[in-house]
């Protein structure tokens, strides 16, 4: 099962990667050729996800759950991949339920971010999946100097707590900035 997986990885990769890049291109324009890239990113992020959630699901059979879940890097392994599944999900309903308003005003840089931040998420996975083979990345030295070592058990500490809290809150009022906004036509 470990060849398949490493086989099945490469598409959620592949097509999310793809969906970022094609989120950051609509949110920085609305020419013609952004508009049609645009027009694919719904089905883009729907078999991004399918292929994400089948990759996962082979992924659960790679090594027995006492095995993976015994060691730090594994669970950390399984609970970015959870996270990064759903983020992706996420984005797929957002911009499926919410349509073409999602490039109006500021959304359209939310929308920017949040493809920046599902990158990240893709790429701390992919690490800690290649870290279990033996391949080493500069990534995870990155995440060494931000304060988490990939092979101690994923933990948040209290200033990256504070961080997100303060993102989330930012959000929030960017939203409500952006939504009265539209209702005032500006």
């Amino acid at each position: 099962m470990d060849a398949y997986h490493v086989v099945l990885v490469h598409f959620p990769i592949a097509l999310w990667m793809t969906a970022a890049l094609a989120i950051l291109w609509r949110a920085a324009s609305a020419g013609p050729l952004a508009l049609a890239v645009d027009r694919a990113l719904v089905p883009l992020l729907a078999l991004g996800l399918l292929a994400g959630v089948l990759a996962f699901l082979v992924g659960t059979q790679v090594w027995p759950w006492e095995t993976i879940s015994a060691t730090p890097l594994g669970r950390n392994h399984v609970l970015l991949a959870a996270w990064t599944t759903a983020y992706w999900a996420l984005l797929l309903v957002t911009r499926w339920l919410k349509g073409d308003a999602v490039w109006e005003g500021f959304t359209r840089w939310i929308m920017a971010g949040l493809a920046l931040v599902g990158s990240i998420l893709l790429g701390i996975t992919g690490t800690l999946g290649g870290h279990l083979v033996g391949i080493h990345t500069h990534v995870s030295d990155a995440l060494r100097m931000l304060g988490w070592e990939v092979f101690t058990t994923f933990y948040v500490p209290t200033p990256t707590l504070m961080a997100i809290g303060g993102a989330a809150i930012a959000l929030i009022a960017l939203g409500l900035v952006g939504r009265s906004r539209a209702r005032r036509g500006t």
